[in-house]
């Protein structure tokens, strides 16, 4: 089977994303017989969304987990729901939306499709700091979410898919005053939460 694993470029005023990294050092391997493919997306409002739907197109996945950078966060958080918003700060061409919904007519929201309490349990079962998050806010992290969870309504497919945010990375907090982890520790916490599909 295979599962892809998004992450995103760097954004705003982080100049590296863990993502990034964790993605492609997973990128390849076989976890609970998962083959892990990994791809990396644009901050870009227009274009990402559209990007991701290609890819979904291209690997036909058995599942999705698409990571994103909480900076500030303390724990990784698997999230809950996806609205169908687009808001926020500007993205990496500048565009700032405001408001405006993300399918026209679409539902409200959507529930992840992760098993995002055993994730939970699980990682603190391996000694990592987790907690389910209410909210994937409204920038690209929550488009992207309701971009897969939306496909697959659509198309019929019940496809274990859904969104996760890890912290910081020591490399980015060296710069800024917010909580991190290690490379070790995110990728890590990323197998464990794989394993659990």
């Amino acid at each position: 089977m295979k599962l892809l694993l998004t992450g995103f470029e760097p954004f705003l005023n982080n100049k590296t994303n863990p993502t990034e990294m964790i993605v492609n050092e997973l990128h390849g391997q076989f976890i609970n017989d998962y083959q892990i493919i990994g791809e990396i997306l644009r901050v870009e409002f227009n274009i990402s969304g559209k990007q991701f739907i290609k890819l979904l197109k291209k690997h036909e996945p058995d599942a999705i987990i698409s990571l994103g950078l909480a900076a500030g966060r303390d724990r990784i958080t698997p999230e809950r729901i996806a609205i169908n918003c687009n808001d926020g700060p500007v993205d990496n061409l500048g565009y700032k939306p405001n408001g405006e919904r993300i399918f026209e007519h679409g539902p409200d929201g959507y529930f992840s499709k992760l098993p995002i309490y055993e994730i939970v349990e699980s990682l603190k079962k391996h000694g990592l700091p987790a907690k389910i998050s209410n909210t994937a806010g409204a920038y690209l992290c929550n488009n992207i979410m309701y971009h897969g969870l939306h496909y697959f309504e659509e198309n019929g497919r019940k496809v274990p898919s859904g969104f996760i945010h890890i912290p910081a990375s020591h490399q980015l907090a060296v710069e800024r005053d917010i909580p991190s982890w290690s490379d070790a520790d995110l990728i890590k916490g990323i197998q464990i939460a794989i394993a659990c599909l």
